[in-house]
């Protein structure tokens, strides 16, 4: 039997999974950022620096004295976290490594056809490299003979791609990153396992990736817990889904007015008594609350549009445009550029959403403003 709840329940679901209800939810520190990437799954990571990038943003609206060096210290020394690919690339919780060695190896087996240019004499002597020299970026090999590029992300340089391909099979992993600039180990070095992890099956992956969606999603589906994943693998998430409705693990609900909508979640977590939000949040548009744009729009009434890459006369919102999280409605959108010469947070477009605008919004907006600006400019000091 589908259970029927209100739209404004639903919201305080999501913004409960999300942790976006609780002014501190994690603490400080190293061990903050690890207990919210965590919690959260995964952190997508994206090179646009308008503002802060993106994961450091989706930390700080969730760690409030997040610091830069917090999250270089679990990658780099504490190895708490590491970089993969999810729907994007993210960082990763690495307790839960053993979860993306399936995929590893599927890529080792059909590395797919942006990799097909990679001579395995350019795999040899990366990997022969960062054997005798230990961890290297792409700017530690000046021997390369340079090549025409054949695609617009592409590098000049072989080894590049030769550095990527190590990764996305699992022999190298990100130890570091200066900047965006990534440094490359060998896995088993950086991690220094006792014992290696053993590679979850493709049940327990999918799985994995149920129970992550139900921890950070509240209400999920089968899209949502596979963004941008392959067909086979929802199908798998389809059956397994199937089983725990019917052992009574997870219950089915529907919004009241889109009954054709089914989620699911777990019976507590309806009974659970949720604190609504009374907060203000400035959104990264990668945050995880934001990312699945039909899923925002469907429980929030706001199509976010990402506009990064639209034409400047085309653009409604801003070239980097903000979704504004007050209480538990999108009621604004901003687009924001941090000026790093003059040490200013300038605000390029203001749009409200709907009928939200008031003094008082506009009030909690700016004060919120303010303590983004802080966080804005102390990274870049």
């Amino acid at each position: 039997m589908i259970q029927i709840i209100s739209q404004a329940q639903a919201k305080d679901l999501l913004i409960d999974a999300q942790r976006l209800n609780v002014a501190n939810p994690f603490g400080q520190g190293t061990q903050a950022v690890v207990k919210a990437i965590s919690h959260l799954g995964y952190v997508q990571i994206d090179t646009i620096n308008v503002i802060e990038r993106c994961h450091h943003h989706i930390l700080y609206t969730r760690i409030p004295k997040y610091k830069l060096t917090d999250l270089h210290k679990a990658q780099t020394t504490d190895k708490s976290v590491f970089e993969y690919w999810t729907h994007a690339l993210a960082y990763v919780p690495t307790a839960d490594y053993r979860f993306f060695m399936h995929d590893m190896k599927r890529r080792e087996n059909d590395p797919g056809t942006w990799f097909y240019p990679v001579d395995p004499k350019d795999m040899k002597k990366v990997f022969a490299t960062i054997k005798r020299e230990g961890a290297i970026s792409i700017r530690d090999i000046n021997d390369d003979e340079l090549v025409e590029k054949d695609h617009a992300w592409a590098s000049k340089k072989p080894s590049k791609r030769a550095l990527q391909l190590g990764f996305h099979t699992g022999k190298l992993t990100i130890s570091e990153r200066v900047g965006m600039l990534k440094k490359y180990e060998l896995t088993e070095r950086h991690f220094d396992w006792k014992e290696k992890p053993k590679a979850a099956t493709p049940e327990e992956v999918c799985n994995y990736m149920i129970d992550r969606a139900l921890r950070s999603q509240a209400l999920v589906n089968v899209e949502s817990i596979c963004h941008l994943e392959k067909a086979q693998r929802k199908t798998m998430v389809k059956k397994l889904l199937s089983e725990r409705l019917k052992n009574n693990e997870l219950v089915e609900v529907a919004l009241k007015d889109q009954k054709k909508n089914v989620f699911y979640t777990r019976s507590e977590a309806l009974e659970q008594k949720i604190k609504p939000s009374e907060l203000v949040h400035i959104l990264s548009p990668f945050d995880p609350l934001a990312i699945q744009r039909k899923r925002l729009e469907f429980f929030f009434n706001y199509n976010h549009r990402f506009e990064a890459y639209v034409p400047k006369n085309k653009r409604v919102f801003g070239y980097f445009a903000l979704p504004v999280l007050v209480d538990n409605e999108i009621k604004a959108v901003i687009d924001l550029k941090t000026d790093r010469e003059k040490q200013e947070l300038l605000i390029q477009q203001w749009t409200w959403v709907g009928k939200h605008k008031s003094v008082a919004t506009k009030q909690r907006i700016e004060d919120e403003l303010n303590r983004f600006e802080k966080f804005q400019l102390a990274s870049v000091k």
